[in-house]
């Protein structure tokens, strides 16, 4: 008579079955665990930031940050461009600086005007025609920004900063154009105090704010 196997017994083939069928889900656990340890790494690695979970955190992709912002137009190209030409740009009161559409030309509205002005004088002309060879050369548009502290201004030609900070850069801008720089590339802008740099509750921070500003756009 043919032995008969209890179904229950280790040697049986529903415990063969069964056993192959524990090794299946013991592998499946495995590429979960791999998955969740994964995951745990990629969000480990974002820095934890709650506004914005999906962006790499820059000590994981050094450099990530610098070519996002480049690409946003925050930071001009080194070595080339509006920065390369004015990096040795060295005149008296004007201030060269990084903009978020390329560089700036700052320069302090008393080298360029008397109070309450806009006709440029004869030191505002000479500190302008030092940059306009360079200027000239810019292949790109620029901006000339007049900007106003807060103190207000009433005058038969000036009734507020309005139209005093846009003479001022008017008056800039027509100085270029006599210099030999095409107006098609210009454009002047009157901001009165609506961009200060400081506060204007000191005559040093109601200074900094009086300005002309030449904005290179690097097209």
């Amino acid at each position: 008579m043919a032995d008969i196997q209890d179904p229950l017994l280790p040697g049986s083939n529903n415990a063969s079955q069964e056993s192959d069928g524990e090794s299946w889900l013991t592998s499946y656990l495995d590429v979960l665990t791999l998955l969740i340890t994964l995951f745990v790494l990629l969000i480990s690695m974002t820095g934890g930031d709650a506004g914005d979970p999906t962006t790499p955190h820059e000590s994981a992709f050094p450099g990530l940050a610098q070519v996002g912002e480049r690409q946003a137009g925050i930071l001009p190209r080194q070595g080339d461009g509006v920065n390369a030409a004015f990096d040795d740009l060295a005149v008296d009161g004007v201030v060269v600086a990084r903009h978020a559409q390329g560089m700036m030309l700052r320069i302090a509205d008393h080298l360029l005007f008397d109070s309450a002005s806009a006709a440029l004088t004869p030191r505002g002309k000479a500190t302008l025609a030092q940059l306009t060879d360079k200027l000239a050369a810019f292949p790109g548009s620029i901006s000339v920004e007049g900007h106003s502290d807060s103190r207000p201004i009433t005058t038969a030609r000036y009734p507020s900063n309005w139209e005093l900070s846009s003479a001022r850069a008017s008056a800039v801008l027509r100085f270029l154009t006599e210099q030999g720089i095409d107006a098609t590339r210009l454009r002047a802008i009157g901001y009165a105090d609506t961009q200060p740099l400081a506060g204007n509750e000191t005559a040093a921070g109601r200074a900094s704010n009086r300005r002309v500003e030449l904005v290179l756009h690097d097209d």
